[in-house]
């Protein structure tokens, strides 16, 4: 009998999951507790296990959709009645399609290429051709996102795209292969759940406004919010004439304020509602010379309450603390090999990713034992020094600047760490951060490198004393000196880390210190990472 597959509920505050990826696709045998789908929630990722054995017959919620729990998103039915119904008449259409694929070998796998030298991951944004058509060399393939660049990425040879592997919205690996161009194989994972995504209701497509239409580009959908909706109806203003910058092409409304100052509003906006007599016009002035024209945003806006709080930290600490900054360059070679090497069993353990951030984390927490003036404030004329390590982690929002504190940090293990930085990055994106778990850190992290940065100089989080701030990771030769002497060059993973501290508190003496002790733990890891 076909047995119902759930979104699971994975916590008392969780009501929803996005759906990352399916494990298995339609027509495979699943076994019972076998992993069926991946799922990511606010507060974790994990994969679902299949509640029966028997064949996964249907799937009904494609890569990347959330929904809330208790929702069904896919069906497993037992083997012997799938066998009984196909050799009967009721197998529906699209099923009938979906068991007699074509089986031919050959083709050209595409893979997701490496975008840099510290890339190791993209996520397919687009396909901009679909399974069945023709393909130039160097064409435009897909479109794929990291965490440093947005890329068309071209077919590496001409012919047939005959299979989708990977579909919209999912994240990979670089060398997956995402695509197969020539020969023919299994069905495309698009062709595989365009029969639930076509169950979704359709939307019926907006009015055209009065202002000149111009005609989308072929295949290209109007994204855009409802407030951009609102100022284009307000305005006149034919959303299809507007390139948005936004994800997949999102027309934001900083692209239709800009547009607006360039363009101004259409014209049945601009004519009067009561008609006048026309006056002759004045003899026109020389045309001026045409210069490119610069649309900044509109007005006068006021400080948000977060960036007015920013602002003012930040000045009075600079007037309160002499700043100084050392720089340490650090071999992440053995941290780069060993996270390469457990992440996918990390992440299937303790349901987090396996990112960089918590073997940071914990060698600075190793030096921070070690050197406790840097864990220390400067309050009051006096030295306190406090008696457990706060972790402030500082997280960069598009509306501005947040640090959540990982308490008592020297308490916890290296994966009780890394599931806590994670859950709190998530939930200040989300604004769903309760009080007492922003402010009172004793030591600030800052990774102005997600952004590509070699290093920055960053500003104390008063009244903390110091705060180091990760560079971005990237590959670089090397001289390496062995034992006797020796020089070799070599290709190594390096990275920048860089101290700030107040100087009234901490000498340049215990900053290289604590900077040595940080370095060393992290070039020469040997704890278990559980």
């Amino acid at each position: 009998m076909p047995t119902d597959v759930i979104m699971p509920q994975m916590g008392e505050s969780i009501f929803e999951g996005t759906i990352t990826k399916w494990l298995k696709k339609t027509g495979d045998r699943v076994e019972k507790d076998e992993p069926l789908f991946e799922i990511s929630t606010d507060k974790v990722d994990a994969e679902i296990p299949s509640p029966v054995a028997g064949i996964l017959t249907e799937i009904k919620v494609v890569e990347g959709t959330t929904v809330q729990i208790n929702t069904v998103v896919a069906v497993v039915t037992d083997e012997q009645e799938t066998g009984n119904r196909e050799q009967g008449s009721g197998i529906s259409a699209p099923q009938a399609e979906l068991a007699a694929p074509q089986v031919l070998q050959g083709g050209t796998d595409v893979v997701m290429p490496q975008m840099g030298e510290s890339i190791f991951e993209g996520t397919i944004t687009k396909w901009l051709k679909k399974a069945g058509d023709p393909v130039e060399k160097d064409e435009p393939l897909f479109e794929i996102s990291t965490d440093k660049v947005d890329a068309e990425i071209p077919a590496p040879i001409a012919g047939i795209l005959t299979e989708i592997k990977i579909p919209e919205g999912a994240t990979v690996q670089i060398n997956t292969v995402v695509a197969v161009i020539g020969g023919t194989s299994t069905p495309a994972a698009s062709d595989l759940i365009s029969v639930p995504a076509a169950a979704k209701p359709q939307l019926a497509p907006q009015a055209p406004l009065a202002a000149p239409q111009v005609p989308p580009a072929p295949g290209r959908r109007l994204r855009s919010s409802p407030l951009v909706r609102r100022i284009a109806q307000e305005n006149n203003l034919n959303l299809a004439h507007i390139p948005g910058t936004g994800a997949e092409g999102r027309i934001t409304k900083d692209d239709i304020l800009r547009y607006l100052g360039t363009h101004g509003p259409g014209a049945t906006a601009a004519q009067s509602a009561t008609p006048t007599v026309p006056k002759p016009a004045p003899p026109a002035p020389p045309a001026a010379p045409q210069v490119p024209q610069w649309a900044p945003q509109q007005g006068v806006v006021p400080l948000s309450k977060m960036r007015a709080v920013i602002a003012q930290r930040m000045v009075e600490s600079m007037q309160i603390a002499p700043h100084v900054h050392v720089v340490y360059k650090i071999d992440m070679t053995r941290i780069f090999r060993l996270r390469e090497r457990e992440r996918a069993a990390f992440e299937q353990r303790h349901g987090v990713k396996l990112t960089y951030m918590p073997f940071i984390a914990a060698a600075a927490i190793q030096a921070l034992t070690q050197f406790p003036i840097v864990n220390a404030s400067l309050i009051d004329g006096s030295i306190h020094y406090h008696p457990s390590i706060h972790l402030g982690i500082a997280v960069a929002l598009e509306w501005g600047l947040i640090v959540p504190v990982v308490r008592q940090a020297e308490q916890q293990s290296f994966s009780a760490l890394a599931r806590a930085v994670a859950d709190l990055a998530a939930r200040a994106r989300a604004k769903k951060l309760m009080p007492h778990e922003v402010g009172g850190s004793t030591f600030t992290l800052t990774n102005s490198g997600v952004f590509g940065d070699e290093f920055g100089t960053p500003i104390i989080n008063q009244p903390e004393s110091a705060i180091l701030a990760i560079g971005s990771l990237r590959k670089e030769p090397v001289v390496l000196t062995d034992a006797e002497g020796n020089d070799t060059i070599a290709i190594r993973s390096m990275q920048y880390f860089c101290l700030g501290f107040d100087h009234r508190l901490i000498d340049g003496a215990d900053g290289g210190k604590f900077m040595s002790e940080f370095k060393k733990t992290l070039e020469t890891w040997d704890r278990p990472i559980g």
